[in-house]
């Protein structure tokens, strides 16, 4: 009877973390928005414009922010890409909406 109420709270437990999406880590989503129709927000090997140019990313791309930190005057946030996460980099955070 004891497993069977443990294993009925597990359950729970997992089906409320799954449920609820900040619990399943989501509110990390954002998605890029404000460059210019013509232009494209860059993805930085480093947190600033001195680092190399990893990737192009046009208005509407979704991306996982994992952390982000002031250099200079901008505000840089380490990302992934939503649908491929062994992507990563910097961009600025003016150009992020929370999803």
């Amino acid at each position: 009877m004891h497993r069977t109420l443990l294993l009925a709270g597990i359950i729970g437990i997992a089906i409320t973390a799954l449920a609820d999406p900040a619990a399943a880590g989501w509110r990390d989503r954002y998605e890029v928005q404000g460059v210019e129709e013509d232009d494209m927000l860059k993805m930085r090997a480093g947190p600033g414009t001195g680092y190399k140019v990893i990737l192009g990313l046009p208005n509407g791309t979704r991306l996982r922010v994992t952390s982000c930190e002031q250099t200079g005057g901008t505000r840089w946030c380490k990302v992934s890409l939503d649908g491929a996460p062994g992507l990563r980099g910097y961009v600025s955070w003016a150009y992020l909406r929370q999803m």
